[in-house]
């Protein structure tokens, strides 16, 4: 009945076109969208499930509200037995066997799955998505309709998806604001418990001072009671007082009224008896006003316009002496005037002059060679920059040149550990003699210089004991030799050597160098140290308060006896050269200082200037003798003193001996016999001696002396 029934159903057109088995249902678009898991998890199931239809191979009418196990519930034990038994009948219909294996592959499906997973809702849409697709095979009248709302579930499934995977950021997001909210809560629950404990303790302030304000209230308000009081007994007094005081001017006032009326009675009684002499002084009285009133207005009309004879006077001398003032301001204004337009013609010459030095200056810095820059040596120098300033102060570009060099060779002198000996030649000085490596001693300035101040303080001595046995080569030499032992004299010899040779700019070490290589005679030494005692000796012996400082003029005076034969411009610059030990506020010159010498043998500027002026006037001294023998080519030794007798007339026989000698290098018996010598010779063996003049010039010694209390040329002041 069930088959008869399907079959002749005209309701529903599916029914009449399955036929046949119906086929496996294949895979839809939607479906290929899903994961590959479940792709795969389910692949194999496809063709496994039996499609297999009712009888007849027709799909069942099963009324949908029925089920094969469904069992009765909530029945009535008392209902018709017929009605029951018809609806028994109809509740116990069987499932059609497609539906029953659709839900036993569901079921077993579901149950296969592992629910515990992440995705699990997906893994269990997967069956239900793969009986529909069984149902679209199914029903294919109704296919497209089926598959196109499939579609749009399976499209609205997928822009959810992608809706939840965008929104996946924010819900981090919102768990990341969450917790700042959450933080910054916590604070503002932080700093309202402060904000309330700090509003709590300045409530409990305020209470406090409430009350106190309340009790001093209460204090004033029993003071204001009690002025209150005070007022108002006050006020009662006053009252009091002040009706007494109007009783008392009441009776003053009737008082003064009466005694007002007696003076009037015996005023009216004097007038009635004097009326007519009363009268008569009125009238005299008025022409006497009249007349004085008329003597007044003549006065005013005839001197209205004149001033008192005294105040003409003062006025007439101030006046004169405006005059005078004005005059001489008139003639200093004039001189003024004079002297500006002359002041003009100055200027306007003193600015051609400017241009024209400047031009001739621009000329000069594109013509010249640039001065270099003498600070790049201060990285080289030991010591830095500072030193270099130290070292470099007041210095030329000649001098700084040699400073330069003197540095250079002191470090490469540092780095040497032995000097090559120079040999036992008769060529090598006395104390150089040795063969073989010598040991560098490695002595700085302050030793060299320590060492030749103690020898030349022995050669004096010995020189004061025993005379000149040796000359000073050989004395160094013992010298070494006795103070180090003859093994280290050499090596300090060697040392010392290099050590004077290389700082030429240090006076000690220089002079010592020149006078061991032979360059200059001994007696330099000597001769300038004896002329700085002889200044010291006069600066001592003017200097009564020995204080070791002396006025400007007295040191002029020590200095002109001291160096009598010293031209003005050489004392002006000894003068401004020992300006640097002066006090100017009281113009003193601490002499003392002028000869000190620093640890490393350095002189002040004043002796400086003292041996370049002796060196000098030795050179201007031998340059007129040779223009004196300037016709001589072969200069004998007559030729010789004729020639200094005529440029130093007072030259004594002790000294002309003396230049002889240093001329002709032969004792005072051999003189005639000496050999005569070229002018170059005589002039360069003269000028490394002693040599100086011994008397003014010729036109200074045939000038007559100054009478007394005139100036002298040589005077300063």
């Amino acid at each position: 009945m069930q088959h008869g029934a399907v079959k002749g159903s005209g309701s529903c057109p599916l029914l009449g076109r399955n036929q046949e088995s119906l086929p496996p249902p294949t895979k839809s678009s939607s479906y290929q969208s899903q994961p590959r898991s479940l792709k795969c998890i389910h692949s194999g199931k496809w063709k496994t499930l039996p499609f297999q239809f009712s009888a007849g191979s027709h799909l069942s009418t099963w009324p949908a509200y029925a089920s094969g196990q469904a069992v009765l519930q909530n029945s009535q034990p008392c209902c018709d037995p017929e009605k029951r038994s018809s609806e028994q009948a109809s509740l116990t219909i069987a499932k059609p066997r497609y539906l029953e294996q659709m839900e036993s592959y569901l079921r077993e499906e579901v149950q296969a799955l592992d629910l515990t997973k992440d995705n699990a809702q997906e893994l269990k849409l997967q069956p239900y998505r793969e009986i529909f697709e069984f149902f679209i095979e199914a029903f294919k009248t109704y296919k497209p309709l089926l598959s196109a709302i499939k579609n749009e579930y399976e499209i609205t499934l997928d822009v959810q998806r992608e809706k939840i995977r965008a929104l996946e950021p924010l819900k981090s997001m919102f768990a990341t604001v969450s917790d700042k909210c959450t933080q910054k809560i916590s604070a503002l629950k932080k700093e309202e418990n402060a904000k309330i404990k700090t509003l709590m303790k300045e409530k409990l302030y305020l209470l406090k001072l409430i009350d106190k304000m309340k009790e001093e209230k209460a204090s004033l308000q029993a003071q204001v009671n009690k002025l209150q009081k005070n007022v108002a007994e006050e006020y009662l007094h006053y009252r009091n007082e002040c009706d007494a005081r109007k009783l008392l001017l009441a009776d003053l006032n009737e008082m003064r009224s009466q005694q007002l009326e007696m003076t009037l009675h015996q005023t009216q009684d004097i007038k009635s008896e004097d009326i007519v002499k009363l009268t008569l002084a009125l009238k005299i009285a008025r022409r006497d006003l009249t007349k004085a009133q008329v003597e007044l207005n003549t006065m005013k009309a005839d001197y209205g316009d004149v001033v008192p004879r005294r105040d003409f006077e003062s006025q007439e001398k101030k006046y004169s002496d405006l005059c005078q003032q004005t005059e001489t301001l008139q003639k200093d204004f004039d001189q003024l005037q004079k002297e500006y337009d002359t002041l003009l013609e100055v200027h306007g010459e003193t600015v051609e002059e400017r241009n024209r030095f400047y031009n001739e200056l621009q000329q000069v810095l594109r013509s010249s060679t640039p001065r270099p820059d003498w600070a790049k040596c201060a990285g080289v120098v030991p010591g830095g920059v500072d030193r270099w300033r130290f070292l470099a102060e007041g210095k030329t570009s000649n001098q700084l040149v040699d400073l330069l060099l003197e540095e250079m060779g002191a470090a490469v002198l540092r780095e040497k550990d032995f000097f090559p000996g120079l040999g036992k030649g008769d060529k090598v000085p006395v104390y150089l003699r040795y063969e073989g490596q010598v040991k560098n001693r490695k002595l700085n300035k302050k030793n060299v210089v320590n060492i030749l101040k103690d020898l030349w303080k022995e050669r004096i001595s010995a020189h004061q004991q025993t005379g000149w046995q040796s000359s000073l080569p050989e004395f160094f030499l013992s010298y070494l030799q006795k103070r180090y032992g003859d093994a280290s004299a050499f090596e300090m010899a060697y040392s010392i050597y290099e050590s004077v040779k290389l700082y030429r700019s240090n006076h000690v070490m220089n002079l010592s160098y020149d006078i061991l290589t032979g360059k200059v005679d001994e007696g330099v030494y000597h001769g300038l140290n004896q002329m700085l005692s002889n200044l010291l000796k006069e600066l001592t012996a003017i200097d009564s308060s020995n204080s070791g400082a002396v006025t400007s003029k007295q040191f002029n005076l020590a200095l002109r006896a001291a160096f009598p034969l010293k031209s003005n411009e050489h004392v002006q610059e000894l003068i401004e050269a020992s300006k640097c030990k002066a006090e100017s506020a009281e113009d003193l010159i601490f002499y003392t200082a002028l000869f000190n010498e620093d640890a490393e043998g350095n002189t002040e500027p004043f002796v400086v200037k003292v041996w370049n002026q002796y060196v000098a006037e030795k050179q201007d001294y031998l340059r007129e003798l040779q223009n004196e023998l300037g016709h001589v080519i072969e200069v004998k030794v007559d030729d010789l003193k004729t020639a200094l007798y005529a440029i130093d007339p007072t030259i004594d026989d002790l000294t002309m001996d003396n230049y002889i000698y240093l001329a002709y290098q032969v004792p005072k018996e051999e003189l005639e016999q000496a050999v005569p010598l070229p002018l170059e010779t005589i002039i360069e063996k003269l000028l490394a001696g002693d040599i100086r003049r011994a008397g003014p010039l010729p036109e200074e010694a045939s000038r007559p002396a100054p009478e007394e209390g005139e100036p002298r040329d040589y005077d300063y002041y």
